[in-house]
């Protein structure tokens, strides 16, 4: 019997497919004896394998039941809401799979707080805006959040990664939500800031020019010590690991924290604008 080719680049759906294609084969599997083990036909699986059919979150928790895969880092379900987070970015999902992994996060971010910082609170009133202005649909807006609160429930861990955040002053003066959201939001970034492996400092507008940045950055360090950059654009994002494009951004990173006010300044401005000072 023919097997299509497979080209799990040609998009997330089709990686999707390829990976359980691979996990089901290495088991011995054939689609029939996949179909068994789950709820649904041969059929089904095959389309889902090949891209003719789109997976689901219910497809995917009984995929993840009949491999042992539930609540690994590696499941179905996990990859599953990457592909629905609401029209990732290119470049997003990988950046998703380094952060899990990486042993120091830098993060610059302008406009919003970062998503690793953001309540529940925040970051569902930042989707349900999402929502309003038609760019996502509720489903894709519930599993944004979701998929937000996985990525920050994996960075607590006995042997947390080193958290380098540096915010425009923007990312606090920006109202989201009522009076009571950002009091929440500026508690949470209080009690991180106090935080042995978190490191939070605001980049004042007054350093204009010498900011480094103008659109949000992110470096990690992986445990062999190579970083790898991720930066997004309004209509993509870009995973760097070219150690000659990564370090001029590195080095970025570090004038802008140098320029920007240091945590216990950046903590004071957070308390004053608790306080409705401007």
């Amino acid at each position: 019997m023919n097997k299509n080719e497979l080209n799990p680049d040609a998009s997330p759906q089709a990686a999707y497919g390829a990976r359980l294609r691979s996990l089901r084969e290495s088991r011995g599997w054939t689609q029939e004896d996949l179909a068994n083990r789950t709820e649904y036909s041969s059929v089904h699986i095959s389309a889902v394998e090949n891209g003719r059919k789109p997976p689901t979150l219910r497809f995917s928790r009984s995929v993840d039941r009949a491999l042992g895969l539930v609540g690994a880092a590696e499941s179905f379900e996990r990859e599953y809401r990457e592909i629905r987070h609401g029209a990732l970015l290119e470049g997003f999902p990988e950046y998703v799979k380094y952060e899990g992994r990486a042993v120091e996060i830098r993060l610059f971010q302008i406009g919003l707080i970062p998503g690793l910082l953001q309540t529940p609170e925040y970051a569902r009133t930042v989707a349900d805006g999402d929502v309003q202005r038609g760019a996502i649909t509720p489903e894709q807006a519930e599993e944004r959040v979701s998929f937000l609160a996985e990525r920050q429930a994996a960075l607590v861990k006995p042997r947390p990664p080193m958290a380098l955040v540096v915010m425009d002053e923007s990312c606090l003066r920006h109202a989201v939500g009522g009076a009571e959201v950002m009091e929440a939001q500026f508690r949470r970034l209080v009690e991180v800031a106090s935080l042995p492996n978190w490191v939070l400092q605001v980049s004042p507008f007054e350093i204009g020019a010498r900011r480094s940045f103008n659109l949000p950055v992110n470096l990690l360090t992986l445990a062999d010590r190579s970083v790898v950059a991720y930066a997004e654009s309004q209509a993509r994002g870009h995973l760097e690991r070219d150690v000659t494009a990564v370090v001029p951004i590195l080095t970025a990173y570090h004038q802008l924290q140098a320029e920007a006010l240091s945590p216990a300044a950046s903590v004071a401005m957070i308390n004053e604008l608790r306080k409705g000072t401007p």
